[in-house]
């Protein structure tokens, strides 16, 4: 399995494996500072997710989801201290309709992963930050995370019995904004504990929290190429906000896959 690279210019193909582990994310952060990236598969014509007819729900489209993408999707897993999610992910997954938080290894197909993980002397699986104003978060869903350390990240005058629950069932529930919860809190929060690499792997209103904010560091986007249309769909980002500036790192054409790996460094706002 190997994919061509586009950008920069190379005539030799390169294994898929270990294309996004080479990275080294985890080690890319400035004392004291911390790497923040996110990860989307989207079709040509930008749709990352559509509404499910029967459950209401917005999902990856089967007809874009493949294991080639997925096998890098979780090689920047095995790069993070921690993870971000939103408190709707953990709704889906209640219902039945959202993929598993991500335990690095645990399929046969990613068992190098742990070992990898193991030797960079990480933790065997990411710790997890999820985002929720308002707290709608079930617990037998949070719960399901095992062998790793659970926050919540809320806002000033978060609904206190929803607060309690979480808390007696020993998640730690912190307060990061009002009104919303704050980018450049997210990120104080992250360096405060000692992360050093964080994988953002929520929706477009958590990405356009990042980027307004200006502490998204890396985009990992994989385009799929095939039209999709639908007149209910999500796009990598969502609400208003300054415009970013995001330079071309890295570009590969999957000939298996029907579909390009992109690699996009965030530089901040345009002025």
């Amino acid at each position: 399995m190997s994919v061509q690279c586009l950008f920069p210019e190379s005539k030799k193909d390169i294994p898929l494996h270990q294309l996004y582990l080479g990275l080294n994310l985890h080690r890319q952060a400035m004392t004291g500072d911390v790497l923040i990236y996110s990860n989307y598969i989207a079709s040509l014509d930008g749709r990352i997710a559509l509404r499910h007819e029967q459950t209401g729900e917005f999902s990856v489209p089967d007809s874009i989801a493949n294991k080639r993408d997925w096998r890098l999707y979780q090689e920047l897993a095995a790069q993070a201290d921690v993870m971000i999610t939103s408190a709707r992910y953990f709704r889906q997954l209640d219902k039945g309709c959202a993929q598993d938080l991500l335990p690095v290894g645990q399929e046969p197909d990613y068992a190098d992963l742990a070992v990898w993980r193991e030797e960079q002397g990480l933790k065997s699986q990411t710790d997890v930050v999820i985002v929720s104003a308002s707290l709608d978060i079930p617990l037998y869903a949070v719960q399901s995370l095992t062998n790793r350390r659970v926050w919540v990240l809320t806002v000033q005058g978060a609904d206190a019995t929803r607060r309690n629950l979480l808390e007696d069932s020993g998640i730690t529930v912190v307060q990061a904004g009002t009104g919303q919860v704050q980018g450049k809190a997210l990120k104080d929060f992250l360096i405060e504990h000692g992360y050093r690499s964080a994988y953002m792997i929520a929706g477009p209103a958590i990405h356009h929290t990042l980027l307004a904010a200006g502490v998204l560091n890396r985009l990992f986007l994989t385009t799929h190429l095939s039209l999709l249309g639908h007149h209910e769909f999500h796009t990598i980002l969502q609400g208003d906000m300054p415009a970013s500036k995001v330079e071309l790192n890295a570009l590969y054409l999957d000939h298996s896959g029907e579909q390009i790996f992109g690699q996009y460094d965030i530089k901040g706002r345009e002025i």
